[in-house]
């Protein structure tokens, strides 16, 4: 099965966005090879980008907040794991504190350095991080592979209270729907009405049917079709139904 996510809200946009970046940032920034470094320190560079918002730092904080009022209503709920409720409320509580204590706007280390918001700047160029526009950061590509590991973990570490936090947030809202299974006749599927609230959708389908979903959904209602996979036929509706599983999630 491959899951395709689908946000219903800016802020649920903004942490799958996170997410995929920071994903990208720890599998490259491990690996040894310059190119490898390179592509971590650009997906941080998104990351620094996305964090310039104001209120990212403010909007985690009060959500992490909400989520933990609302767990612990849960207590004394014979249906509840009260172990693995207790761990969650104190994950919450001590991301709540490490968010807390990141000291002025997100990634201002980073802004700070006139070294690297100068790569910065060049990559915005197409192929301008060439080694004749920025010696300094070629000579750094051919560092010591263990002292660029260094380097991308310093200038990864005060972002981490913010992975901490989107990572709790977007598990409580994935594990927060109920999965239903429903056909798209010839394609096509519409479901309509306000008998949905939900901030994120997940859509699963069979790998083995070869073909894509699109999505577009609103307070009243959800459109999918599905794509054949073949890119020169995507324009064309599959002809044949498609079996998928729908679950609505909501913080």
């Amino acid at each position: 099965m491959i899951c395709y996510e689908h946000p219903l809200n800016e802020r649920v946009r903004i942490l799958l966005r996170l997410e995929d970046l920071f994903d990208k940032i720890v599998f490259f920034s491990v690996k040894d090879t310059a190119i490898e470094h390179h592509a971590a320190l650009m997906a941080l560079f998104e990351v620094l980008d996305i964090t310039n918002r104001a209120d990212i730092k403010s909007d985690l904080l009060q959500e992490l907040e909400r989520q933990k009022q609302t767990l612990a209503t849960l207590r004394d709920n014979p249906n509840i794991s009260e172990s693995v409720l207790e761990q969650l409320l104190q994950d919450i509580q001590m991301t709540f504190r490490n968010m807390l204590n990141i000291s002025g706007k997100v990634g201002e280390h980073l802004r700070d350095n006139e070294w690297l918001m100068s790569i910065k700047q060049r990559a915005g160029i197409p192929g301008g991080v060439s080694e004749f526009d920025l010696p300094s950061y070629h000579y750094w590509l051919h560092s010591d592979p263990d002292l660029r590991c260094k380097d991308l973990d310093e200038w990864l570490a005060p972002f981490l209270p913010i992975r901490d936090s989107f990572s709790i947030l977007l598990h409580l809202l994935r594990n927060s729907g109920k999965t239903s299974s429903h056909v798209a006749e010839q394609g096509m599927f519409q479901q309509t009405g306000s008998g949905y609230i939900a901030h994120l959708l997940r859509l699963q389908v069979d790998e083995n049917l070869h073909c894509i979903p699109e999505i577009s959904a609103s307070k009243s209602a959800i459109n999918i079709r599905f794509f054949p996979s073949e890119p020169r036929q995507k324009t064309k509706v599959v002809e044949n139904d498609v079996a998928f599983e729908l679950t609505f999630c909501h913080l």
